[in-house]
């Protein structure tokens, strides 16, 4: 038996496996578990996963390349470096923008980034460690976005940056916010690591997520959009953003020779870079500060099979959420229900709601996680309110708020949301909005 006849084998039983015992289980009984996001998938991301392992190439490989290339054509970039995570995506993202290279566009400590509080605390991370000093602004409800009417109020002469989430999947003001970075020369980070998939009108063309600001970032952790376990991506149209990203992600090495290549430039002998003697070897030359934040051939294999079934995947939350939705329309009078951003298609990695006064939140929550269904917060709800922030509260130093983030108090005091995962049935969904309607009716 040859090596390629053994390897069939090998796939097909896997296959086989796949398809006997991990396939979705059939059938729905009140009261069964729902979580608020799980693994979707099927015998392509083992076949995929098991014919990466058998190659036993370790590092990033054939499997990073074609994801890499396939999530660029899909959202229509022309640069996209695959991470090890969707937080190293958006500490990759801010960090370019302290690159040098960048001269007085670069973002230095002590310059201030506008964002907001309502969101996932790694959006801002990267912001507070380097030094930077994020500046957080309200957003609005029921899109749960920041609310651009409180752009210009933040802005100081030490603004360089803007870098904001589309909250679970429902795109910001693309149009105001692009708007106020240009005019003020700003970088626009998106961090779209719950929107992938989503899409906004502006101009007349309907672009995704991502792709309109500066840089974009994913995530692929299990919960998201696609998975493949731990993972993340930075996409890009600027060479120069593309050029720092990858030296960054890879040591903060000079050279953009791959693993395993070497003297692609032709000059890997005849340089002279900083104060290194004339020659040296430009594989060992450092032209930034950096990290080792690639992924393996092994995650981006389980990726490439996802990346084919995102359109589906995308589809079927709309439509999870528009059922959702529309059962419960008659529940103004408890909650909040969310909406879209004007001029923008979601791609909804959950299902909002606000408690209104008189609706006590966490008796609600503890009703419907009592009858199976998971809930989640808002992330922080407000992350100025967290204990990371303790000593830099009790100093009034390190962070900035412009205004009030009066409905940023509000999500964390009042709003919670329910999962709209692919994996979830029509059954499934009518039990969820029965559940929160006999929650408020107890």
């Amino acid at each position: 038996m040859t090596e390629q006849e053994m390897r069939g084998e090998i796939l097909a039983l896997v296959r086989e496996y796949a398809e006997k015992y991990h396939a979705p289980k059939e059938g729905f009984a009140s009261g069964d578990r729902l979580p608020y996001a799980a693994r979707v998938y099927d015998h392509e991301e083992m076949e995929n996963l098991v014919s990466s392992a058998l190659e036993f190439w370790l590092t990033a490989g054939h499997y990073t390349e074609e994801f890499e290339r396939g999530l660029a054509a899909f959202l229509g970039v022309k640069h996209c470096s695959l991470v090890n995570s969707g937080s190293s995506a958006n500490l990759l993202a801010f960090m370019a923008l302290t690159s040098p290279l960048l001269g007085e566009r670069a973002v230095r400590r002590g310059d201030e980034v506008i964002t907001v509080a309502a969101g996932f605390p790694t959006t801002v991370a990267p912001i507070i460690q380097y030094g930077a000093v994020p500046v957080f602004v309200d957003v609005s409800l029921p899109t749960y976005n920041v609310d651009v009417s409180l752009l210009e109020g933040a802005l100081s002469e030490r603004t360089k940056a803007v870098m904001i989430a589309h909250t679970l999947g429902n795109p910001f003001d693309l149009a105001a916010v692009k708007t106020f970075c240009e005019k003020h020369h700003l970088w626009l980070v998106e961090d779209n690591c719950d929107a992938l998939g989503a899409r906004y009108t502006l101009d007349g063309a309907e672009r995704y997520t991502g792709t309109i600001g500066d840089i974009g970032t994913s995530s692929f952790y299990p919960p998201h959009h696609i998975t493949m376990g731990e993972g993340g991506a930075v996409y890009t149209n600027n060479a120069l953003l593309h050029r720092i990203v990858r030296s960054m992600r890879d040591w903060g090495r000079d050279c953009i020779c791959a693993s395993g290549q070497d003297n692609l430039c032709g000059r890997r002998f005849d340089r002279q870079d900083g104060e290194l003697p004339h020659g040296y070897d430009h594989k060992y030359v450092y032209s930034h500060f950096g990290y080792n934040l690639k992924a393996t051939d092994l995650q981006a294999a389980i990726g490439v099979a996802q990346l084919k079934k995102l359109p589906s995947f995308v589809e079927r939350r709309r439509h999870n959420f528009a059922r959702l939705r529309a059962a419960l329309a008659d529940m103004e009078e408890f909650f909040i229900l969310p909406e879209a951003t004007a001029d923008a298609n979601p791609s909804w990695f959950g299902f909002l709601l606000t408690c209104r006064d008189g609706i006590n939140r966490t008796a609600v929550v503890r009703h419907i996680e009592e009858k199976g269904i998971q809930t989640r917060m808002l992330f922080a709800g407000n992350l100025t309110k967290h204990p990371c922030f303790d000593e830099m509260r009790a100093s009034s130093e390190g962070y900035r708020i412009a205004g009030e983030l009066t409905q940023t108090d509000r999500i964390m005091n009042d709003t919670f949301w329910l999962g709209v995962y692919p994996g979830l049935t029509d059954e499934k969904i009518d039990y969820m909005a029965q559940t929160v309607k006999d929650a408020v009716r107890v």
